[in-house]
């Protein structure tokens, strides 16, 4: 077959610029064949080289005494005691997603579980985070059926637990919704397994699925925006089959049990490109591919399509070679792929051959290393004007109209469709807080949240992303747990933007300074730009996933109010209305400052919860909605009312940070208030529990009404 003569039209649909493909002659001293030129637009866009954000994310604080790794591997891994570890990530399946709905988001989350049992952990819970544009938006409905079908259909048929996640809409994401996937699983610390190469001459075999032409380009096309020209995409979305992710995660965990794996690597963005440079860069070693041994599903594939190919279900592994036969049993017992297509050589080289012909020849390091780093230009984000005087609601209307909404209504028609128990260990599951998985035979549990507020980010970027942090802080600490590390999934628009770069370096510096004061370290993450649509962009959106300890189950806070229950404020209220959800569902506006995060305090306060747990029956943290909507949620989940002292509108709606709303008995509140008092904690007595009304001050309704519409707001909106 005769090779496409290199264009700057091809270089431009390779997503590299003139300056770009100037660096690639320089570095080889000729023109690239076509399969190197689709080499280096998969190894140097925005997806997978990290160009625009690497200056920024080296910032970030990423160790920590709990820390076993850090970034730059598939997953992060915490120390959890015991000789365990807790390995988890999230990644985005963003422009996928919005170009075919279900296999977007079945393969985002088949390729987050790979990413975690490639280091030799066993899945044990998943959560999404999902954002969608304006429910009435002729393409909303669609992309949520799709898009929670997609979660459901993988996740299920794998089983892995879901846990946790959240769903938000805003009229931002009509062009490009967004699919960031949570995995964490489980693994003994000296049985952790990496992808850095050793050792020359020894076989690089390929594992798992075999090779076809979905996904060709597909981390080309998640690195660039979308116009009227999405639906020529649609081949670059990948295929998921998760049967077959189902059988390579047991071959896989297996094989790590025999000892012939020296390193091993999940083939996920640009596919077997990417897999085998960075085995080879992290070990410091050459690469050469024979592509005629890999296995295909389709004819007549070119070497091109083979390496750009991402294709589902598949795995990079350097073996040792004494250890072939038994390594390949392993993979024809589970009915699988196992084919050695190459081998590491001492040179700097990436080699790739096709029926004998030279297709690629590379230096590997400077491939992997020389990837263009761009300072872009940044304009902070303009400090908000104040905020006008909001007229006080009835507070009753104001609830309603929160539950009304799809962004605060129930979510059972999501994660319902989800499997939440599969395995047995699941302590507590989605729609009330932190989801919390028990570590099978042991004392301890895992608690996992996801968190991000946007409209806090895009008004103030810095204080929004510590919000981010700080509320995740505060999922973890109100069921008991101890927070542990986070993992972060950058979501923005296009980086080439001053005022869009200036949002994410805001964030960046947030999410930092909260990190460092929570200390919950960030260990892995995903970054994702270009997330517009004719030059429209999403809203700023840096997902927080986090990660918390509970050493025993007494140390659980997961109770619900009863008759009888006092009900403690924990912090201080300010009353802040700025970018609040009263104000954009009551008012329709989008005004004002994110609400001031004060780490100090965030501390001090999660650490009394923590510390005080055993007068604790039931806690909550505040955040969107503020104590009414806070209030109201402990009464839905335990079916019985709750009176609140006041019916002042800032009081009850306002989002001001670093708050729990805890229940208790009497003698358990005059100890709290006593001990508070003592760790300067503010603390105070604004409601009681029992009856079947909401009740605001002079203002009450039926329970049972307001939960129904909590309940059936979500499906009648979108589904």
């Amino acid at each position: 077959m005769t090779e496409p003569t290199i264009t700057s039209d091809l270089i431009a649909s390779h997503g590299l610029s003139p300056n770009e493909y100037d660096r690639i002659l320089d570095i080889i001293g000729r023109t690239p064949t076509f399969t190197e030129l689709g080499i280096f637009s998969a190894m140097w866009n925005e997806h997978c080289s990290y160009k625009s954000s690497k200056k920024w994310l080296r910032t970030l604080p990423t160790t920590g005494p709990q820390v076993i790794c850090g970034p730059g591997e598939n997953a992060g891994i915490v120390d959890i005691g015991d000789g365990q570890c807790v390995v988890f990530k999230m990644e985005s399946h963003n422009h996928p997603s919005y170009i075919e709905p279900y296999q977007g988001a079945a393969t985002g989350v088949g390729g987050i579980l790979r990413d975690v049992f490639t280091m030799g952990a066993r899945p044990v819970a998943a959560m999404n985070s999902l954002s969608f544009g304006e429910p009435s938006h002729h393409k909303t409905r669609q992309l949520v059926n799709g898009v929670v079908a997609g979660v459901g259909g993988y996740g299920n048929c794998f089983g892995v637990p879901m846990v946790g996640g959240e769903v938000r809409f805003d009229p931002a994401y009509n062009g490009n919704c967004l699919v960031n996937a949570f995995a964490a699983g489980i693994a003994d610390t000296d049985k952790i397994f990496y992808s850095a190469a050793s050792g020359v001459g020894m076989p690089v075999v390929y594992l798992g699925a075999k090779t076809g032409r979905d996904g060709v380009g597909g981390a080309t096309m998640a690195s660039a925006e979308f116009d009227d020209t999405i639906e020529d995409k649609r081949p670059t979305v990948q295929v998921g089959d998760p049967f077959t992710e189902k059988r390579l995660m047991e071959a896989t965990l297996e094989l790590m049990a025999t000892g012939a794996v020296i390193s091993i690597q999940d083939m996920g963005a640009a596919g077997l490109t990417c897999s085998a440079v960075e085995m080879g860069d992290k070990g410091g070693l050459g690469v050469m591919l024979n592509l005629e041994d890999v296995p295909q599903r389709e004819e007549n594939m070119t070497a091109y399509e083979m390496m750009l190919s991402e294709s589902q279900e598949r795995m990079l592994m350097v073996l040792k070679p004494e250890l072939e036969a038994e390594a390949r049993a392993v993979f024809v017992k589970w009915d699988l792929d196992f084919a050695i297509v190459g081998e590491t050589i001492a040179e700097d080289r990436f080699l790739v051959l096709h029926n004998g012909d030279v297709k690629a020849d590379l230096p590997l390091a400077t491939l992997s290393g020389s990837a263009p780093e761009y300072d872009r230009p940044w304009v902070a984000t303009p400090a908000a004007e104040p905020l006008e005087d909001v007229v006080g609601v009835n507070p009753i209307d104001g609830l309603r109209a929160l539950l009304s909404s799809p962004n605060y209504a129930g979510k059972q028609w999501v994660y319902e469709q989800y499997d939440q128990q599969v395995m047995g260990d699941t302590a507590r599951t989605p729609g009330v807080g932190s989801g919390i998985v028990r570590v099978h035979g042991t004392d301890k549990s895992l608690a996992f949240t996801s968190d991000v507020t946007p409209r806090y980010v895009k008004a103030n970027p810095v204080e929004g992303g510590k919000q981010a942090v700080a509320e995740a802080y505060r999922n973890l600490t109100a069921v008991g747990a101890k927070p542990l590390a986070t993992t972060d999934n950058m979501n923005f628009g296009n980086p080439e933007k001053p005022e869009i770069m200036g949002q994410f370096v805001g964030a960046i510096q947030g999410i930092g300074e909260a990190c460092i004061v929570l200390d919950m370290p960030i260990v892995s993450g995903n970054v994702s730009l270009y997330n517009e649509t004719d030059g429209t962009g999403i809203l700023p959106t840096p997902t927080i996933g986090a990660v918390g300890i509970i050493m025993h189950p007494d140390d659980m806070i997961i109770g619900q109010i009863c008759e009888g229950h006092l009900l403690l404020l924990v912090g201080e209220t300010a009353g802040h209305l700025g970018q609040s959800a009263l104000l954009a569902e009551v008012y329709g506006r989008a005004e004002g400052d994110a609400p001031p995060v004060d780490l100090a305090a965030e501390k001090r306060n999660g650490d009394f919860i923590r510390a005080n747990h055993t007068m604790i029956r039931a806690c909550t943290d505040l955040s969107d909605g503020g104590l009414a909507l806070a209030a109201f949620e402990l009464a839905e989940e335990a079916q019985i009312g709750v009176t609140l002292d006041t019916d002042d509108t800032p009081t009850l709606f306002g989002e001001d940070q670093a708050r729990y709303l805890i229940a208790c008995s009497f003698d358990q509140a005059e100890d709290l208030m006593i001990t508070a008092a003592n760790a300067d904690v503010p603390i105070a007595m604004v409601g009681k529990v029992g009856g079947d009304q909401i009740t605001f001050g002079n203002f009450n309704h039926d329970l049972a009404d307001l939960a129904h519409t909590f309940r059936t707001s979500f499906a009648t909106a979108v589904a």
